[in-house]
């Protein structure tokens, strides 16, 4: 059971806060374990890895950035040797769960810091800028929490020990009571949407547990693709099944719902077998509730529900989703099969479908067959990507790739 949270903030500033933090965690039965990342000041009594500590993780002094009189200098510093460090002290098993307190300049330390330890340890961060979004959602590690430090500014008062005892209680509990990933078979990573949209996982997923594979479904709506990837970067999957890859449309046409530039790159850089495919190829997704940018307010879209709005693509911007695919696909170091269904990629552009374009799946197909890099075995099917024929063709290649070895079962 995991009692050791690590608790981090500038004692010299929010000393009051920090300490009530680690009082809730104490008398929950838990470990508190202390670091601090302040610059000008120091806590009023010492911590467990010291200012000095941090800023020595990232090759300099608190001299010296104190010196240069910049304190966004000073905090990337900071943030850059707190984040080693949490690292580090994780990987030597020194903690449990972690939990990061700050206004705007702690948070951006806390985003640093929590990218940096794997999906599965709980981070809690206590904010004045949660949910805020001056956060990019590239920045959010895949299963980070938040909570609004409401109130809480400068001192103790009952509104902000809501939320401080709130965030050191929940951040105990995680502990506790988290599984870490540690499949007993061998993982696949599989990219989709809901069912009325997207279905070959229907048919896929208990296939692919028949033949003795967990699979994990990641919904490729910007933090989905980052877990996914994530994942990927670890070298957690046996295979990836990337069959949604809107993610990498929504990043070039300026989404907010993001996975980030590296989107579609870390299997391929572990050496991961990859299939691919096309699902939602077409669509580049926006937050329903702000206005779309100008260049797409005359486009054909998808109202999916009150947060998302799906806009078409034309034809030009389908080539170059072709292109900007193939071009992550080329530097993959495993192999990699990319499934074509020609007659589309998602249910709403089947013929007679709301966002049917004939012409413009077929000069994705065309771009697709012009650009694939040597290293992608194209494999064209004459069907849908919702169609049992996809499913079909999928379980073939695998259990292809199973019995060769390349997929280790």
């Amino acid at each position: 059971m995991g009692n050791r949270i690590l608790i981090v903030g500038t004692y010299d500033t929010k000393d009051d806060e920090l300490t009530y933090l680690a009082e809730v965690i104490r008398k929950q039965g838990g470990e508190a374990l202390t670091m601090d990342v302040s610059v000008l000041g120091n806590p009023k009594a010492a911590t467990d890895w010291s200012k000095h500590d941090v800023v020595a993780e990232a090759g300099t002094t608190i001299e010296a950035i104190i010196t240069a009189e910049d304190e966004n200098v000073a905090m990337q510093a900071m943030a850059h040797g707190a984040a080693t460090l949490a690292g580090r002290l994780y990987r030597e098993v020194r903690f449990d769960g972690v939990l990061v307190l700050g206004g705007s300049m702690g948070t951006d330390l806390a985003l640093d810091l929590c990218a940096a330890l794997p999906l599965g340890v709980p981070k809690y961060v206590v904010s004045t800028v949660s949910f805020s979004p001056m956060i990019p959602p590239a920045r959010l590690a895949a299963d980070i929490q938040m909570i609004l430090w409401a109130g809480g500014l400068y001192g103790l008062n009952s509104v902000c020990k809501a939320s401080l005892s709130q965030a050191a209680g929940a951040v105990l509990g995680a502990a506790r009571a988290v599984e870490q990933p540690a499949a007993k078979k061998p993982l696949i990573g599989m990219t989709g949407f809901g069912k009325t949209v997207l279905r070959y996982m229907v048919a896929l997923k208990p296939a692919l547990e028949a033949r003795g594979f967990e699979v994990a479904v990641f919904h490729a709506t910007g933090m989905g693709g980052r877990a996914f990837e994530s994942l990927a970067a670890d070298g957690a999957f046996a295979a990836v099944m990337d069959f949604a890859p809107q993610e990498v449309a929504n990043h070039l046409f300026g989404s907010a719902i993001s996975a980030g530039a590296d989107r579609m790159t870390h299997a391929g850089r572990a050496g991961i077998p990859q299939m691919v495919s096309i699902g939602c190829y077409d669509l580049i997704d926006f937050v329903a509730w702000q206005p779309l940018p100008d260049q797409f307010k005359d486009t054909p879209a998808h109202a999916h529900n009150r947060l998302l709005t799906s806009v078409v693509q034309t034809t030009d911007q389908r080539r170059l989703v072709a292109r900007e695919i193939c071009g992550k696909l080329a530097g993959a170091a495993g192999p990699v099969v990319f499934f074509l269904p020609t007659r589309g990629g998602h249910e709403w552009d089947r013929p007679g479908a709301p966002l049917e374009d004939a012409a413009g799946l077929a000069a994705f197909c065309e771009e697709m067959r012009a650009a694939c890099p040597a290293n992608v075995d194209l494999l064209e099917l004459d069907a849908h990507i919702n169609d049992p024929a996809f499913s079909d063709a999928v379980l073939a290649r695998f259990d292809d790739w199973v019995a060769a070895g390349v997929v280790k079962g």
